[in-house]
């Protein structure tokens, strides 16, 4: 099943809208719009279009978003909100691959992201989905039909013009070094493989750069090692089930290095707005203390048993009564992996008022 068109409804891009403003009085300057690449973070759905068994097109994800959208969810990920909260008319980011939407609709902002992607393509190579060489290839073909549809001159404004948000990595780590489904363990130590990812990202920035980027915001590696799924891991080998702070010491210096980078990458490019979307605090926080957020549970996903469900496993539990919690606001992950539309809401406002919504 494909993603289904979605008509904009800006009764409900208000409220959001006015919170942001509210608590973010400095809002960037004119976006003409939003530029999705990355994982299942940030998947709008092309996996939908693809051979792979990471996929999400069925129920119950999406079913606090009408139709089986192929977002890992049960509603909105944290770019949609980012449409809705820059203005530009939409309250949600189509996948490029959907062939329920047109170049018309990708104008003001498209997403090229695909779930079980990495910096590194031998991670794409796992699972057989689009790695991020073949996103930047889309995206030229994007341009080429944008140019077609606007006319070169305002098409390069709308390019130029445009937030572009990344959010990949994680992978790299949890599918690829640390589950040895490649070799990439024997080729580097941890250190050495984070310094190489690096390396790839500094690549795909600068090329993102020379195809007419200018503000880019790279959102950093959340507390991968409090994701259900790790936790559940932890548990197998005889550990308490916390979060696994090896894990999480791998995220904090992929993120330091990535920063270091960015700011050298950043001074060496004219005009060049090129910033790390800092979310691990953040989001370890609301891991770590959820009833302050207002949720109940973070240990666990809604899916099923909430420790190993996702995609395909998840979607085994949606014909089983009570395969899924009652109220999905209550709980800070929806798999064993993704957040809850609820959790990608406060994620997107903190990322909102300290990056995406900050560029000149």
């Amino acid at each position: 099943m494909h993603a289904r068109r979605h008509p904009v409804q800006p009764a409900l891009q208000l409220p959001l809208l006015l919170l942001l403003l509210a608590v973010a009085p400095t809002v960037c300057a004119h976006v003409t719009a939003l530029i999705v690449f990355g994982d299942s973070t940030v998947d709008a759905g092309n996996n939908n279009a693809i051979p792979t068994v990471v996929r999400s097109n069925f129920p119950p994800y999406g079913c606090d978003f009408p139709g089986a959208t192929g977002r890992f969810s049960n509603g909105r990920i944290a770019t949609d909100f980012y449409s809705e909260a820059l203005g530009l008319g939409r309250d949600f980011v189509p996948a490029y691959l959907d062939p329920d939407y047109g170049i018309q609709d990708f104008a003001i902002g498209v997403c090229f992201a695909s779930a079980g992607s990495g910096l590194d393509v031998a991670t794409s190579r796992v699972f057989r989905v689009i790695p991020l060489w073949k996103q930047v290839d889309m995206f030229r073909e994007y341009k080429a039909r944008l140019a077609a549809h606007l006319g070169a001159a305002e098409a390069n404004t709308v390019v130029a013009g445009a937030v572009y948000a990344v959010s990949i990595g994680t992978n790299d780590f949890i599918e690829n070094y640390y589950a040895l489904t490649t070799t990439r363990f024997l080729e580097f130590t941890l250190p050495e493989y984070t310094e190489y990812l690096v390396g790839l990202a500094r690549a795909f920035l600068a090329e993102l750069y020379g195809l007419g980027a200018r503000r880019i915001g790279f959102t950093g590696l959340a507390a991968m090692g409090c994701l259900p799924l790790e936790r559940a891991r932890a548990r197998a080998l005889g550990t308490s089930g916390g979060c696994d702070e090896g894990y999480n010491a791998a995220a904090r210096a992929f993120n330091a290095a990535l920063a270091g980078m960015v700011a050298d990458l950043g001074s060496e490019l004219p005009g060049a707005q090129i910033r790390v979307a800092e979310v691990f605090e953040f989001f370890e926080g609301v891991v770590r203390d959820p009833a302050r957020h207002g949720f109940a549970r973070a240990d666990v996903g809604c899916c099923g048993t909430g420790t190993y469900e996702t995609g395909y496993t998840c979607g085994a539990w949606a014909a089983a009564p009570g395969g899924t919690c009652q109220d999905a606001d209550r709980y800070v992950f929806w798999d064993a992996v993704h957040p809850t539309e609820r959790a990608s809401r406060l994620v997107a406002e903190h990322l909102i008022n300290t990056t995406f919504g900050r560029f000149e």
